[in-house]
């Protein structure tokens, strides 16, 4: 080192930006069988289609829970649920580096970068398995309640 000289200090390395990630398209078959599944056992889409603005707070509520109970039957028959976190809402937890960002949404006070010590808010949801019936070839999915006439 040269005596006249300080230390020089490293420099900063810059890091990579984060790729982009690549987005892929979907296929709207299974989203539309389940649209219909809703509205077939729970008349979900007709619920949502409905102006509810005209009706009572009492009737909207008794609407709401033929419509709960029959969208709840369909999602327990053809999705299985698991817990993303196991430990009870309202626990303390502290997210090391590298957690699964996807998994787990940080709320409130995000600084710095982890570990992360917070709140259990909400223990989330992911879906554990799958059991949609089989489609029939020619089966136009983009039908989901067809038109009904009475005779």
């Amino acid at each position: 080192m040269d005596p006249g000289r300080s230390a020089a200090r490293p420099e900063p390395v810059a890091t990579p930006a984060p790729s982009k990630p690549v987005l892929q398209e979907t296929l709207p078959d299974s989203a539309l069988q389940l649209l219909g599944l809703l509205q077939q056992e729970g008349r979900f889409v007709d619920f949502l289609q409905e102006d509810v603005s005209q009706f009572s707070d009492a009737e909207i509520g008794g609407a709401a829970r033929v419509v709960h109970a029959g969208c709840r039957k369909t999602v327990h028959e053809h999705f299985q649920f698991e817990p993303i976190r196991e430990e009870t809402e309202g626990a303390r937890l502290t997210l090391a580096e590298g957690f699964d960002a996807a998994s787990v949404r940080l709320t409130g006070n995000v600084v710095g970068s982890p570990p992360f010590t917070g709140t259990l808010k909400h223990h989330g949801w992911r879906v554990a398995e799958i059991n949609l019936p089989k489609l029939a070839q020619g089966h136009d999915v983009r039908i989901v309640a067809p038109a009904e006439v009475e005779l």
